[in-house]
């Protein structure tokens, strides 16, 4: 196959959709929020990405059927936007894939008329967190009073070492190219899936997009990690972990 290979599955009319980047990273929480969105409003599959840069290897369902890992995107509306969500289970494994894929799924949402991006994920903290405080970061510094009314923090020279992965390149790339992109990245503590913080993520892209989502499923899903939370608190007497250990990845 070639190194990227996309393939078109739908083709839906959208008006003046919305990226929503949800690919994995720390406390997975960008995918989480993703796949929140898709479970809720019942997205539809329009595109699959093959590439090289993901891990050699099929995904199982539960009927036993192989599928090369790709990563997808999904047309979904709501009451306040159109939004057109990508998500997956991996990232490029190099420097240059992560600029090739990003810049192929950037022609994707360009394809369908995308004209602004939310890239959706976690920033570490090195302990567990009480209140779970979103912070953002813009490829154009008009947005942030938006996101500042809703709640967003930008705090300066954070996250350390900047935003690493599609994320981050989402802003870059997409800027640009004039696209009008942000980052939610969710307080986490970096050692567990968090769907609290997916949670706090998508509380702000609600009032920002003006739609409604319910939360059952990520509550469900909170009170199944309490007991890792429990044990983690444990060990929060242990040896810190180095800064170096915390950069963003997302």
């Amino acid at each position: 196959m070639d190194d990227i290979e996309i393939d078109e599955v739908a083709t839906p009319e959208l008006d003046d959709p919305v990226l929503i980047e949800g690919l994995p990273g720390v406390g997975h929480v960008g995918k989480l929020g993703a796949e929140h969105l898709l479970e809720e409003f019942d997205g539809e599959l329009v595109r699959r990405v093959y590439t090289t840069e993901f891990p050699p290897q099929v995904d199982v369902d539960g009927d036993g059927v192989a599928e090369l890992t790709c990563a997808e995107f999904h047309a979904v509306e709501t009451d306040g936007a159109d939004l057109l969500v990508l998500t997956g289970d991996h990232q490029a494994g190099s420097n240059k894939g992560h600029y090739t894929l990003t810049t192929t799924f950037l022609d994707v949402a360009e394809e369908f008329g995308a004209t602004r991006a939310y890239a959706l994920g976690g920033v570490p903290t090195g302990e567990l967190v009480e209140e779970y405080t979103v912070l953002g970061a813009v490829s154009d510094g008009d947005l942030v009073d938006e996101l500042e009314a809703a709640g967003v923090e930008f705090r300066p020279d954070e996250p350390a070492g900047g935003i690493v992965g599609v994320s981050g390149l989402v802003l870059g790339l997409g800027g640009r190219r004039g696209v009008a992109a942000a980052c939610l990245m969710g307080e986490t503590s970096g050692y567990l899936v968090d769907p609290k913080s997916a949670r706090a993520v998508l509380e702000v892209l609600e009032e920002v997009l003006e739609f409604d989502v319910d939360y059952e499923s990520l509550e469900d899903r909170a009170e199944e990690m309490e007991e890792v939370v429990g044990k983690i608190r444990e060990m929060q007497d242990g040896p810190a972990v180095p800064d170096d250990d915390l950069r963003y990845i997302g």
